[in-house]
C-alpha cells in the first residue's frame, strides 16, 4: 500500500498527492509491494524498550518478562510487515500474541500498540468486521482472564481488576476505532476527488476534441466544396472558355489559401494550448465574405436582416452553422440560389437559411457530421437547430441563438 494507483511517476509524487503513502488502498500498483520495514522495526524497538519499562514499574504486580514474554512482542510486532498485504490476518494475529501476552500475566504496556496499527490498516484497507471482531476478542478475552481466569493464571496471588478498569480499555478500543475509521472516511473521499477530477479532465478534453473536430470539418468543408465545384468548371471550359477557367483557378487559389489560413489557426491551438489565438475568431461580420466565396462556387446568397453584437462563441457558432448551410446547398441542393434571414429580439439570434432546391442526391464527399455539429454548436450555447425539407419544396435550417450566453462550468 506504499503506492497509489496510477503512480508511476515514482519518487516524491507519492507525497504531493494527497499525503503519505500509508493512506492508499489496497489497489496500488508496483509501490504496493514494498515492505515497511523502517516503521516495523521502530515499533517493535520501542515495544521492547517500553515493555521493560512497564515491567520494572510493575513488579510484584505482574509476571516479570522472560523468553516468551519477548517472543510474544516480536511476533506481535513483527506481524505488522503483512499489515498491507494480509491485514486481516495480521489484525487477528496481533490481537492473538496480545491475549496470549496478557493471559500469562506478563505487564501492561505498549504491546496493544501493534492491536491498535494492525486495526487502523485494516479498516482502511476497507476490512473493517474483520478490525472490530478482533478487537472485540482481545477485549472479551482481557474480561475472561481479568474476571475470571486470573485465578488459575500467572501470577500466583493476583486480584481480580476492578471493573472501571473494563471502561477504560473500552474507551481505548471506541477510540481506536474512531480514529481508524476517520482514516478510511478521509481516504475514501481522496479518493472520489481524484476521480471527479479524472473524469473532468477528461470531459474538457473529450469536449477540446469535439471542438477542433468541429472547426476542422466546417473549414475544410466548406473550403473543399468550393474547390470542388470551381474544379470542376475549369476542367470543362479550360480548351473552350480559357479565360473563365482561369477565373475559377483564381478561386480555388483564394479558397484554398483561406482554407490553410483556418486550419493553422486551430491547429497552433494544440501546439501552445492556453494562448491567445493570432487571429480573431470569424463572426457574422464575414458574413460578405462568405456570400462571396458561395458566389464563386456558383450559388447566389440573398441576406435579410442584421445581427446584434454577440459574444465571441455565439458569433463565431453563428458564423459557422451559416457556412456550414450554405455548404450543403452547394453540395446537395439543386438550386443555384440561398437565402439567408437574420433576425433578433431581446433574448435571442434566429438565423434562417433556406434554398429552393431540388436535393441533387449528389455526393460530394462529405462527411454527413454537417447537420451533427451543427446541433452540437447551438445546444453547447443552449440554442437549437431545426432543419428539414420545405412544403414548398427545398430545404431549411433554423437556428435559435440565444443572446446572453451562460458561462458553462469548468469542472461540469
Amino acid at each position: 500500500m506504499d503506492g497509489e494507483q496510477g503512480g508511476r511517476g515514482g519518487g516524491p509524487s507519492r507525497w504531493r498527492r494527497h499525503g503519505a503513502s500509508w493512506w492508499r488502498g489496497p489497489d496500488g500498483d508496483g509501490q504496493r509491494s514494498r515492505w515497511p520495514w523502517p516503521s516495523t522495526l521502530v515499533l517493535t524497538f520501542f515495544v521492547l524498550g517500553g515493555s521493560n519499562y512497564a515491567a520494572q514499574q510493575q513488579v510484584g504486580e505482574r509476571a516479570p518478562l522472560d523468553t516468551f514474554a519477548r517472543v510474544l512482542l516480536v511476533v506481535g510486532s513483527g506481524l505488522l510487515l503483512w499489515r498491507h498485504r494480509q491485514p486481516v490476518l495480521v489484525v487477528f494475529g496481533t490481537a492473538a500474541a496480545a491475549m496470549l501476552y496478557l493471559g500469562a500475566g506478563y505487564p501492561y504496556g505498549p504491546v496493544f500498540l501493534t492491536v491498535a496499527l494492525a486495526c487502523f490498516s485494516a479498516v482502511v484497507a476497507g476490512h473493517r468486521r474483520a478490525a472490530w471482531a478482533a478487537l472485540g476478542m482481545l477485549w472479551a478475552g482481557h474480561v475472561l482472564v481479568a474476571h475470571w481466569l486470573y485465578q488459575w493464571l500467572p501470577p500466583t496471588g493476583d486480584p481480580a481488576a476492578p471493573w472501571g478498569q473494563e471502561g477504560v480499555i473500552a474507551a481505548w478500543v471506541v477510540a481506536i476505532v474512531a480514529v481508524s475509521e476517520l482514516a478510511r472516511t478521509r481516504r475514501e473521499q481522496w479518493a472520489r476527488e481524484r476521480a471527479e477530477r479524472a473524469r473532468a479532465a477528461q470531459r474538457r478534453a473529450d469536449e477540446e476534441r469535439l471542438r477542433i473536430a468541429r472547426e476542422l470539418h466546417d473549414v475544410l468543408a466548406h473550403s473543399i466544396s468550393v474547390i470542388n465545384v470551381q474544379a470542376g468548371v475549369g476542367l470543362a471550359l479550360l480548351d473552350t472558355d480559357p479565360e473563365q477557367a482561369r477565373t475559377a483557378l483564381t478561386t480555388i487559389k483564394a479558397a484554398s489559401k483561406e482554407a490553410l489560413g483556418e486550419v493553422r489557426q486551430v491547429l497552433d491551438t494544440l501546439r501552445t494550448p492556453g494562448d491567445a489565438p493570432r487571429a480573431p475568431a470569424p463572426g457574422l461580420d464575414r458574413l460578405p465574405e462568405l456570400v462571396h466565396q458561395a458566389a464563386g462556387a456558383g450559388l447566389a446568397v440573398e441576406v435579410e436582416g442584421s445581427a446584434p453584437g454577440l459574444p465571441p462563441g455565439a458569433d463565431l457558432a453563428a458564423f459557422r452553422i451559416v457556412q456550414e448551410a450554405l455548404t450543403n446547398v452547394v453540395r446537395h441542393s439543386g438550386s443555384r440560389r440561398a437565402r439567408v434571414r437574420l433576425d433578433h429580439d431581446e433574448d435571442a439570434l434566429r438565423l434562417r437559411i433556406d434554398d429552393d432546391g431540388p436535393a441533387t442526391g449528389a455526393d460530394a464527399g462529405g462527411s454527413g457530421n454537417g447537420l451533427a455539429g451543427m446541433r452540437e454548436r447551438a445546444a453547447a450555447l443552449g440554442g437549437t437547430i431545426e432543419a428539414g425539407p420545405r412544403p414548398d419544396g427545398g430545404f431549411g435550417v433554423l437556428a435559435v441563438l440565444p443572446l446572453t450566453v451562460k458561462a458553462r462550468e469548468e469542472n461540469r
